[in-house]
């Protein structure tokens, strides 16, 4: 895409959103708006990542974010190598530190990972000399989900810059919460969290955002209302009532959103539970929902992330 100003991160990596600058996140976000154009229309540069090695290591399982990057670097002409965390070395009793030994051993140019324990992409970051992208540390970020859903959001209500938005549910357990909380209120935006107190992180008040413990108080007046996956997985017993009490509280129903704007949008990073976060009525409302349309915008974004850390890598080799 010649004549198209790139976006550079600074630091060679995208770990997290906390200390990206809006004009870096503004450039992003218009690269990403330019792959999701060129994918509808199948003209995407299938040649800008050829003989770049692509490594997805997933120590957690998300069929959703390793397909997107997947795609992301076909699409772009990388070689794509999906590491089985299962079947892997690192199963064996190899260390994050060995991984990372055996990595430069292949000479991966981009290195995509999740994994359980924050911190552990900042980690392989110092030790790997290929570019890293986080996609998930524990409960720390997943910056690549807070850029498609920026992305989203701008397309749909063409401005981020002072929109009300909502994020609903399991804020304490959510890195997709972290990151759209860094993310919304360096762009200007006026992010509301809402959830039952034992769901909600202490450090909410230091983050600037405004904490709501009614749903409908919360979504009052909202733009966007962005419901959590509720992360049985991460809880110790006795944070939440049942999933039915859960959903008569905080779950997203016709009643809920009514007190939101009458032309809000609903997101939902996925995988949804249905009758827990959100009625099906409304994830599946084609006028209101843009779950289908985030999807999208992951390949979009994914592409232009790699597209800008691989142009980082030609740049100081």
């Amino acid at each position: 895409m010649s004549g198209f100003s790139y976006p550079i991160l600074p630091s060679g990596h995208l770990l997290a959103i906390e200390g990206l600058e809006p004009p870096h996140i503004s450039a992003l976000l218009d690269l990403a708006e330019s792959y999701a154009l060129l994918n509808r229309q199948g003209k995407t540069q299938r040649d800008l990542l050829k003989g770049r090695t692509l490594i997805n290591l997933f120590f957690e399982d998300s069929t959703r974010t390793r397909t997107s990057f997947e795609l992301a670097g076909k699409r772009l002409g990388a070689d794509i190598v999906n590491m089985s965390v299962s079947t892997s070395s690192v199963n064996k009793g190899e260390t994050l530190l060995d991984t990372a030994a055996t990595l430069n051993a292949m000479h991966t140019d981009l290195l995509v990972i999740r994994h359980a324990q924050s911190g552990a992409p900042a980690l392989l970051a110092q030790k790997v000399d290929a570019a890293v992208i986080n996609a998930g540390d524990g409960t720390h970020e997943h910056p690549t989900q807070a850029l498609l859903d920026a992305l989203t959001i701008r397309r749909r209500k063409g401005r981020l810059e002072n929109l009300i938005v909502a994020i609903c549910g399991d804020v304490l357990h959510s890195r997709v919460a972290r990151s759209n909380i860094h993310l919304l209120s360096a762009m200007g935006a006026r992010v509301r969290v809402v959830g039952p107190p034992t769901l909600m992180p202490s450090e909410c008040a230091r983050l600037g955002v405004e904490v709501h413990h009614d749903m409908r108080a919360g979504l009052d007046g909202a733009d966007v209302v962005m419901m959590l996956r509720l992360q049985r997985e991460r809880m110790n017993s006795g944070l939440v009532p049942s999933p039915r009490e859960f959903f008569r509280f905080y779950g997203l129903d016709a009643a809920k959103l009514a007190h939101a704007k009458p032309d809000a949008i609903v997101m939902h990073p996925g995988p949804m539970n249905r009758g827990v976060e959100i009625d099906s009525a409304v994830a599946d409302d084609a006028a209101r929902s843009v779950i289908g349309e985030q999807v999208e915008m992951g390949v979009a974004v994914r592409m232009a992330v790699l597209d800008v850390l691989a142009r980082a890598l030609r740049r100081n080799a």
